[in-house]
């Protein structure tokens, strides 16, 4: 076939063109009706297949994440309980507004007790501050004159109070003038109380209603 045997085709006599010009013409058409079914059907289709694909990998993650945590709830609901329990043991070893008073009268009785000459002992209730709305914290400035043995003992007095006590900023110096008590103990002994409810009202801050409106007046 050449050339001039497409010019002198009619396209009104398609039944009788030849063999092998009509088979390539059917050929371009079919590839010409894949193409377009591939792009405007086919090519869509894909592009969905992709979507539904990363939104199934994702619902998979988000069972597997589901899947773990129902599996570990039991765990976690019985560590909660243990939990509740040692902070309620703990709560109970804090003293309450009026039983701080008699944790003071026992620490400051343990300094006598063991040999400590007590020089200052005072509570600083104006430094008291509260945490995480839970307890409060005072602390208490002591001052005492004795020797190495009293001071291990009074610290293991402290320890033995069934109250939770905390010591922090220790110092001892040399006592100079005094040779039956040759050193002075400064330490601040920090005392844990629990924070009331009614404590915890006057701690939250006040809604403040707004101002009526005045009402114009009218001159008469």
């Amino acid at each position: 076939m050449n050339k001039e045997d497409f010019n002198n085709l009619d396209p009104k006599t398609f039944g009788n063109w030849p063999i092998p010009i009509k088979g390539l013409i059917i050929i371009v058409l079919c590839t010409a009706t894949l193409f377009a079914g591939y792009w405007f059907d086919t090519q869509n289709q894909i592009t969905d297949l992709a979507k539904l694909q990363e939104e199934e990998h994702k619902k998979v993650k988000e069972f597997e994440d589901k899947q773990w945590k129902a599996a570990t709830l039991p765990k976690l609901k019985e560590q909660l309980v243990q939990i509740e329990a040692q902070l309620k043991e703990l709560l109970g070893k804090l003293p309450n507004n009026v039983q701080v008073d008699e944790l003071i009268r026992d620490i400051s009785k343990t300094v006598l007790a063991h040999g400590l000459t007590q020089e200052l002992f005072k509570p600083e209730y104006n430094n008291e501050k509260s945490e995480k709305g839970v307890y409060v914290k005072l602390p208490i400035k002591l001052k005492a004159s004795g020797d190495y043995h009293a001071f291990g003992k009074f610290v293991s007095g402290v320890a033995a109070l069934h109250r939770i006590v905390t010591l922090h900023d220790v110092s001892i110096t040399q006592n100079k003038k005094n040779g039956k008590q040759p050193l002075t103990l400064e330490i601040t002994a920090q005392i844990y109380r629990y924070l009331e409810k009614s404590e915890e009202e006057e701690k939250k801050p006040k809604k403040t209603k707004p101002p009526k409106p005045k009402k114009s007046g009218h001159g008469h």
